[in-house]
């Protein structure tokens, strides 16, 4: 076997999407909407027969998964190694993925939003954890190095919450019957998205890693407000059982106070809760870092999906002795780390 055979394999492609017809100053004219672009990577010899596909978060792209900022080996080259074949995606109208001028409107992350949400939260110190943040490479400011390779990768994003959550749906459901059985890693804004595919394809979605998914649930929460997600963790229809109804309206909700300062309050189902009929066949492991703005409210994503019949498991990064980590740690220093633990849990399942 020579050194190309025994490489790792990689090859694109595009799947989803729909064809619509747009006037422009009076004129007609067809186009396709919602495509995402999707990298395959292979090992040589794959030993795991499910593969993983990957879903970034807000401004960010499959690069996210290739290495990290400062150029060490990133998620996709840890579970390579492992033998699972992997995809990296753009969402739709992000990156690779193209977007029809009219199909919503695009909106950007400042510099401030990274450095104060991201990479450099303990000068920020807008929440209490904030402080305890050590593991971004470099300063995490504008002029380090680092900073400026990771905010040269972010890109314009929907800024309609219904519009992005639809047309990922429908994209990464696309996706997996192409692909078939797969595991779903989604990060971040991604959350609600994989939560979405694994309703819609709970046999093909064997589990679902959700790295500090959109939450918590039915409101926004520092550092954003306002109330969200009236399906409880989506923003658009998952079928409960017994039905939710029309908007969700038969969703009855109560407050738990926060369990200790520095958290958030919980909202979740009154009891007899409604059960999350499709996405309870899926396992589902939340994971939380330390010094995020998650660590606040994940455990409420995490008591609503119990609390409606769904197999979650959370990974609190810091109870497990991993310190530091801020909400991009799967680019952080000790990235690898935190993937051997997702490993263990995949192993598992």
């Amino acid at each position: 076997m020579n050194s190309i055979d025994a490489a790792p394999t990689r090859e694109y492609f595009y799947v989803g999407g729909k064809y619509i017809n747009v006037t422009v100053d009076g004129t007609t004219s067809q186009y396709m909407v919602g495509q995402i672009y999707v990298e395959k990577l292979a090992p040589p010899n794959p030993s795991q027969e499910t593969p993983i596909i990957f879903i970034a978060g807000s401004g960010q792209t499959g690069t996210n998964f290739l290495n990290t900022p400062d150029g060490r080996p990133g998620w996709s080259s840890y579970f390579l190694s492992k033998g699972y074949t992997v995809y990296l995606t753009d969402q739709p109208s992000r990156g690779r993925s193209p977007w029809l001028p009219g199909t919503g409107a695009m909106t950007a992350l400042a510099t401030y939003d990274i450095e104060s949400a991201f990479t450099a939260t303990a000068k920020y110190n807008l929440w209490p954890q904030a402080k305890l943040h050590t593991q971004w490479p470099g300063t995490g400011q504008v002029g380090d190095p680092i900073f400026d390779a990771f905010y040269a990768t972010q890109v314009q994003l929907q800024a309609d919450r219904l519009i992005s959550e639809e047309t990922n749906a429908q994209a990464y459901s696309a996706l997996m019957d192409r692909v078939g059985e797969a595991y779903l890693i989604s990060h971040s804004q991604a959350g609600s998205y994989g939560f979405r595919v694994g309703d819609m394809k709970p046999d093909l979605v064997k589990g679902i890693v959700s790295l500090e998914p959109s939450g918590p649930p039915f409101e926004q929460q520092l550092p954003f407000s306002g109330p969200a997600r009236p399906w409880g963790i989506t923003d658009l229809e998952i079928e409960y059982e017994p039905s939710a109804g029309p908007n969700a309206t038969n969703l009855e909700k109560v407050v738990v106070p926060p369990k200790e300062e520095g958290y958030t309050r919980c909202i979740l189902q009154a009891e007899p809760a409604k059960k999350l009929k499709n996405l309870s066949k899926v396992p589902v492991l939340v994971v939380t870092s330390e010094a995020s703005y998650h660590i606040r409210y994940d455990h409420c994503t995490v008591q609503y999906l119990r609390q409606a019949g769904v197999e979650a498991e959370h990974l609190g990064l810091g109870k497990e002795g991993i310190h530091g980590n801020g909400h991009m740690f799967f680019l952080e220093k000790n990235n690898l780390e935190i993937a051997e633990r997702v490993f263990g849990w995949l192993a598992v399942h």
